[in-house]
């Protein structure tokens, strides 16, 4: 059977040389007689893909030196009640703003740990933009400032990243999720205090999630975050302190070493801008067609849009897997499709699904 062109919002594509070479290393990495399923942890075998994968991991995002980059468990999920536990540092109040579904959630979660202060957007959509950073509300002494800067469910990206140096607020560490758009575009890193992001996006498989958290913070844990998640502890241990996902962490570095032959992530983002505006502009003017987010907020990784005659979902969905073109239905929350372009997707997936659209348009309109 030949390969679908699989738009997922997650887990998702990975590129095809990568699941070769994995293939490939299954049953023998690099002479060694073992999987890297095999392998442990803390072998001198594994502890060079580890490494490995962090180097490349730095130089692709330009990541310096006075930030970790940890290896963990738990999704991003798991991140909205861990950012918390280690970041609060006695006081009782973080800053959060709210342009989408995982934003409401991550919100939502901080309430079991502190009082979240709502600094702006709003807890139910639709969700349509961002909130300009200039409106922000902070609180008088938050712990920090969460965002996340591209919502998968909604379609919302932030086309800049808030600077908090500009807003009057230098002290206050910049929090963000990038689950959804890590490795797709460049990270100005004066901004941020923290970032994390699920693999099964842009990184890799799922089961690692990815944080790289400045050094100055990592003082400021709860005395009842676990020792496995605070921050601290699996930075002074690099990664180690428990069993890591070995297997998602090879994965990663694969795709990390993909990348890199890509051109790195300057290279990846002019290709994300191709081929984000080649549907968002079939979409705007097919009459067939629709998307509701604000043209400046849109998201280059994921695009939402429906059908102008909903009574087509159905017919649309069934054959687009006939035609090879799956994972196309929108999140259950919001209805419609949704068309994940993540790093892997090459830009000829893009085409396809725009010359079915247009023909299914023709056939139906």
């Amino acid at each position: 059977m030949s390969r679908v062109w699989n738009f997922s919002a997650g887990p998702a594509v990975l590129p095809e040389e990568v699941l070769r070479e994995a293939a490939a290393e299954m049953l023998d990495w690099h002479g060694s007689g073992m999987s890297v399923m095999e392998m442990s942890h803390r072998g001198k075998e594994f502890t060079s893909i580890i490494e490995q994968a962090e180097a490349d991991l730095r130089e692709l995002l330009a990541i310096p030196e006075h930030f970790k980059v940890l290896f963990m468990q738990g999704g991003a999920i798991a991140q909205n009640a861990l950012v918390p536990l280690n970041l609060l540092g006695g006081k009782t109040t973080a800053d959060y703003v709210v342009n989408g579904s995982w934003s409401a959630k991550s919100y939502r979660e901080a309430q079991r740990y502190c009082t979240p202060h709502l600094a702006a957007g709003a807890l139910a959509g639709p969700f349509r933009g961002v909130p300009p950073a200039p409106t922000f509300q902070l609180s008088a002494d938050p712990a920090y400032l969460f965002i996340c800067s591209n919502e998968t469910i909604d379609g919302v990206e932030y086309a800049e990243i808030p600077d908090l140096d500009a807003l009057g607020r230098p002290g206050v560490p910049l929090v963000a999720d990038v689950s959804s758009h890590i490795l797709s575009r460049r990270l100005d890193w004066r901004r941020y205090g923290l970032v994390f992001g699920g693999a099964q996006k842009n990184i890799g498989s799922a089961g690692l999630t990815l944080v790289v958290v400045r050094d100055d913070l990592l003082d400021r844990a709860s005395p009842l975050c676990p020792s496995a998640f605070e921050y601290k502890t699996v930075a002074a241990n690099r990664s180690m302190y428990n069993t890591p996902p070995t297997y998602a962490i090879y994965i990663a570095g694969l795709v990390f070493q993909w990348l890199k032959r890509q051109g790195g992530v300057a290279a990846i983002e002019s290709i994300n801008i191709a081929k984000a505006r080649l549907l968002y502009a079939y979409l705007d003017g097919s009459g067939f067609y629709g998307n509701c987010v604000e043209p400046e907020y849109r998201s280059r990784m994921n695009v939402p849009f429906f059908l102008k005659n909903e009574l087509l979902n159905e017919l649309f969905l069934a054959e687009t897997r006939a035609a090879g073109l799956v994972q196309l239905k929108g999140h259950k929350s919001v209805g419609g499709m949704r068309a994940s372009l993540y790093n892997a997707m090459p830009i000829e997936g893009v085409v396809a699904l725009v010359d079915f659209m247009k023909e299914f348009a023709r056939r139906h309109g």
